[in-house]
């Protein structure tokens, strides 16, 4: 009898060794730098297919990076002033583009040249995000408001105010019917996108919601904040499920991994969160930059994840995920 339990707990501790061990071997995330940029990496996204990684910078420059080799493709310049979004559609055939400028910029990808500019915020335009069908843009801005464009022409479509403060992201629901959007004024609000009314309001933060994202199947809404916390919301009910308070300062940015196993936080402390959002477990933490983390993504089949750092380094990092068996 005490043989058998022996065993037992042996072979539960070599599972958890094991586990352990395959969140801690640094070689499996090892990811080399990509310079170019001369401020902070705002906004970082791959194109679907993977093969092209698009960058917007404090130096009011888009670039375009082979993720593969790590080489810089083509910087474009169109934008005045610092680029704070870039987003591709889900077809990669388009790549829009929001910055301090005021203004929206859609790129055809096979010319790499800028076929619209929409004007149409007041102020900066912090955030961006295709909805799953193509057929609309969202936009969150330094002005308070939401708006919504036809993807296609840029005809606005709707402007949706509810946010006391600027709006620094925007995200919409994998089924595109709704959109959640977060900033300083410490909400994160869910919008009908057929209506472009609030369906629910979600309070908790104490301090600016940074980002916002959703799970691939739509169950898990998260939300960062300058609060130093990442939280995670039932997307049905906006219950609160979890709060991850294991961070070292403000949290900028935030990705799930395309399978929705994995929930990655970046911090203004230099490290990137690795977590478990069903158990609300931190499974590891890297070493991100030298300085904050400002922005992340992943690439469509869960291979890679990109982070922009922030400060003079202004450095992109492109992370080895397929060793991770999560």
């Amino acid at each position: 009898m005490h043989f058998r339990v022996r065993w037992k707990v042996v072979l539960v501790l070599l599972a958890c060794l094991q586990g352990h061990a395959l969140w801690s071997q640094d070689k499996t995330l090892e990811a080399p730098k990509l310079l170019g940029h001369h401020g902070s990496v705002l906004s970082v996204a791959f194109s679907p297919d993977g093969k092209t990684l698009a960058s917007g910078a404090r130096d009011a420059t888009v670039r375009l990076w082979n993720p593969q080799s790590g080489k810089q493709l083509h910087a474009l310049t169109e934008h005045g002033k610092d680029v704070y979004a870039v987003v591709f559609a889900p077809d990669g055939k388009t790549m829009a583009t929001g910055s301090a400028d005021k203004t929206i910029r859609l790129w055809d990808m096979e010319s790499l040249k800028c076929r619209l500019t929409i004007a149409g915020h007041g102020d900066t335009v912090r955030a961006l995000a295709f909805s799953p069908d193509r057929g609309l843009l969202a936009s969150g801005s330094v002005d308070k408001t939401v708006r919504l464009w036809d993807a296609r022409t840029g005809e606005a479509k709707a402007t949706l105010e509810g946010h006391e403060h600027q709006v620094r992201s925007v995200a919409f629901e994998p089924d595109g019917t709704r959109l959640a959007s977060g900033g300083p004024d410490k909400t994160v609000r869910i919008w009908s996108v057929a209506t472009g009314k609030i369906e629910k309001v979600l309070q908790g933060h104490t301090s600016s919601v940074e980002a916002v994202a959703w799970s691939a199947d739509g169950k898990w809404l998260a939300s960062s904040s300058a609060d130093s916390s990442v939280r995670l919301w039932d997307a049905q009910t906006g219950e609160l499920r979890h709060t991850l308070g294991d961070h070292g300062g403000e949290v900028d940015s935030i990705a799930f991994s395309p399978n929705g196993k994995l929930l990655v936080s970046g911090c203004k402390d230099t490290h990137i969160r690795f977590w478990d959002p069903q158990t609300g477990k931190l499974l590891r933490t890297v070493k991100g930059h030298a300085t904050r983390v400002e922005s992340l993504a992943f690439s469509r089949d869960g291979k890679m994840l990109a982070s922009g750092g922030g400060g003079p380094e202004a450095a992109i990092r492109i992370w080895n995920m397929s060793g991770l068996k999560r």
